[in-house]
């Protein structure tokens, strides 16, 4: 379907009628090549209309980082941008990606604030993590009264801007006369989980439908299968307000796997309130077998998934074999929430034996949760 583009320089337009226009033509084709422009041109436009000039964020993989590179040039706003550093030497061009849009970019921990290069002096190659990336990221905002920090995910206002995909998804199985049976997710932050899930949560509360819906995580992070549901730190640092999720303490610096978007230390609030509720069940899966069944997928559908999508894709098709070997039928509805075009040195790694499963040990939970503030 044809839309009108973004011309970087167009006088941006005003009205929330405009906003949803504008929001509209996003979700048709992602520029970016994941569903995070969603809530990027939402964050870019309020904030525009304020007359914030700039942004700061934190980024894993790269894909919200590049969304909101590329919202931030629609409305002529500035846009710094720090990426987890294991991530930023792993996937080169998604730092070009967001410079083509204007962005400039650093590796977390940088140079650039005191809490990064303290954290640098004690390991030169320190492979950085989210909560990192998101304090760096507030410690430069708070400088400039014209700067505002922008999240990627986690935070209800995200969640909510994400729910275009579960209504979208709803209307579309409505015009086939089918309703889901499972519902599927990779669940780092929670945001393409969330808007896929919520909007059929609510019809399951209405009792129109009764779905199981399965949040799917890496081994190495294991957030909420292994972590605790406590009032933490959003951000390693300790500058965000505490919001109660799972985590795995807010010092957690997680082991450099390729889903870099899966390596965040907590989990959104209300994803890990539906979980605590029994609303939602969870499974950590290794890399491996992500790797594996992402290449079958691409071999079938012809989509090459990013690394985090790999993981609802594994689960989809471990339910799916469940399905073949019972003789039972099912609606399997899974969230592919970015593409893997900017990964492939990840599928390469994978192909010559290179990519290893790692299970997070209890010991390493245990010393970061020691730093969880104790509430009540």
């Amino acid at each position: 379907m044809a839309t009108k583009p973004f011309v970087s320089g167009t006088p941006p337009r005003t009205g929330a009628r405009h906003a949803s226009e504008d929001l509209l033509q996003i979700r048709r084709v992602s520029p970016t090549g994941s569903h995070k422009p969603n809530t990027a041109v939402a964050q870019a436009f309020y904030n525009h209309a304020e007359g914030v000039t700039k942004l700061t964020t934190e980024t894993g993989a790269g894909q919200w980082g590049s969304s909101l590179a590329f919202a931030t040039a629609q409305y002529g706003m500035d846009c710094e941008v720090w990426q987890v550093a294991a991530s930023f030497r792993q996937k080169p061009y998604r730092k070009t990606m967001m410079e083509v849009w204007g962005a400039t970019v650093h590796p977390s921990p940088s140079e650039v604030t005191d809490y990064g290069r303290a954290l640098l002096a004690e390991d030169p190659d320190h492979p950085g993590s989210l909560g990192i990336a998101i304090s760096e990221a507030v410690m430069m905002a708070v400088q400039d009264p014209n700067t505002r920090y922008s999240l990627g995910s986690v935070l209800n206002h995200v969640l909510m801007h994400q729910t275009i995909i579960g209504e979208e998804a709803l209307r579309q199985l409505e015009m086939v006369g089918e309703t889901p049976d499972v519902l599927i997710g990779c669940t780092g932050g929670g945001s393409n989980f969330g808007g896929l899930v919520f909007p059929f949560l609510r019809e399951k509360l209405a009792g129109n439908m009764d779905p199981t819906i399965r949040c799917v995580e890496p081994a190495a992070c294991p957030t909420l299968t292994k972590g605790e549901y406590r009032y933490d730190f959003g951000d390693t640092a300790g500058l965000t307000p505490l919001v109660k999720m799972h985590t795995l303490g807010h010092a957690f610096i997680p082991d450099p796997i390729h889903a870099g978007g899966l390596r965040y230390h907590g989990m959104a609030p209300l994803v890990s309130h539906i979980y605590e509720l029994g609303l939602a069940e969870a499974v950590a899966i290794p890399q491996t077998e992500c790797f594996s069944s992402a290449v079958e997928f691409a071999r079938n559908e012809g989509i090459i998934p990013a690394p985090e999508p790999t993981h609802a894709v594994a689960a989809m098709m471990r339910e799916a074999q469940a399905c073949k070997e019972s003789g039972e039928e099912k609606v399997i509805l899974m969230a592919l929430s970015g593409h893997g075009h900017l990964d492939l040195a990840a599928y390469d790694a994978y192909f010559r034996g290179n990519v290893v499963d790692f299970d997070l040990p209890d010991e390493s939970i245990e010393a970061a949760m020691a730093s969880v503030p104790t509430i009540g």
